[in-house]
């Protein structure tokens, strides 16, 4: 570890000098990569960075998984590693950088409107799956954090036909009180924010000190290089907690098949809040595990056994759905 004050050095993957490239990676897990860009068909024409993972030709996926990352993450990083396991697994997963974050354009972390963004995200997602060669593939949801919250407004706003399920990792239906600005700074926040939305002010906890458990997969975490680190912008605090909070009041809406995985000392999201979707979803298909004593990284900062025993979760739920509609749909299961 690097000595107090030492600047950490740079890095080109997250894991490491080798393999050096991302496809030679990609093939020592049984899986093939691309990334490329998406601009968005509306008249304000914003363009995505996004990257697919598939399992190696000429393996067919069993269904589509179109994947979130959280605030001030990106899909180039540690996120991949959760990507490349479910496609060596047999799913085909795509994502792409939010608005603000990672290689996608947009004021660094600036995130005014979650609307549009989930507008963009489900142009993009549309996209892939109405391509010749995804015909008949059922289609899940799964987002981290942040990107949970987007995945149930996603839900919220299209039909529930277009999904099969939804996996909900640490979603931040509601900003944990822990790191919530306490009152009345939301609502000074929200007044200030009409005239300077951008202004990187809001004093927050260090989250990746908060969210990973393994001392050093923090250091892995730090080396992202197109990770935001910035204080929160204004505008994206206010929109947060307009949006969780419309999200807390709609939990009885939700209707889709989901599982959400939660560790029980998360203080980046509310597990009570996980548990309250739990509760109030109409969902006749909603499963629920919290983790004793695992952080808000569930994917990447925990000990690698932990990892292990999320994944092995998230895996068994998403094939025993897949198995069902293939069942239903009198396809053989292989």
């Amino acid at each position: 570890m690097p000595a107090d004050g030492e600047a950490l050095a740079p890095a080109v993957h997250f894991w490491g000098e080798h393999p050096a490239t991302e496809a030679e990676f990609y093939s020592a897990h049984g899986t093939e990569g691309e990334s490329s860009y998406f601009t968005t068909p509306d008249a304000g024409a914003r363009r995505l960075f996004t990257r697919a993972w598939r399992p190696r030709a000429p393996e067919r996926p069993r269904a589509l998984v179109f994947m979130v990352h959280g605030y001030g993450n990106d899909i180039s990083w540690t996120f991949q590693s959760t990507a490349v396991f479910l496609a060596r697994s047999g799913f085909a997963c795509f994502a792409a950088d939010l608005p603000g974050h990672g290689r996608s354009h947009g004021l660094r972390a600036f995130v005014p409107d979650l609307d549009a963004a989930v507008a963009d995200l489900l142009a993009f997602f549309r996209a892939v799956r109405a391509r010749e060669e995804h015909a008949g593939l059922p289609c899940f949801l799964f987002g981290e954090s942040m990107g949970g919250a987007i995945c149930l407004l996603i839900h919220l706003r299209t039909r529930p036909e277009e999904w099969a399920g939804a996996v909900l990792v640490a979603p931040m239906c509601r900003i944990s009180d822990r790191i919530r600005p306490p009152w009345p700074l939301p609502e000074i926040l929200t007044f200030v924010a009409r005239f300077a939305p951008t202004a990187a002010i809001v004093p927050t906890a260090d989250l990746i000190e908060k969210s990973v458990k393994v001392p050093a997969k923090r250091i892995v975490a730090a080396r992202n290089p197109v990770r935001y680190n910035g204080r929160p912008r204004l505008g994206t605090v206010v929109e947060l907690l307009r949006a969780t909070d419309e999200l807390a009041k709609r939990l009885g809406e939700v209707s889709i098949p989901f599982l959400v995985v939660h560790g029980s000392t998360d203080e980046v999201t509310d597990p009570e809040v996980s548990r309250a979707l739990y509760a109030a979803a109409a969902s006749k298909d909603k499963t629920i595990k919290i983790y004793d004593g695992m952080l808000h990284s569930l994917l990447f900062g925990e000990p690698d056994e932990n990892i292990e025993r999320v994944r092995g979760d998230i895996l068994a739920w998403l094939n025993e759905r897949c198995t069902a509609q293939a069942t239903h749909r009198n396809i053989p299961v292989e």
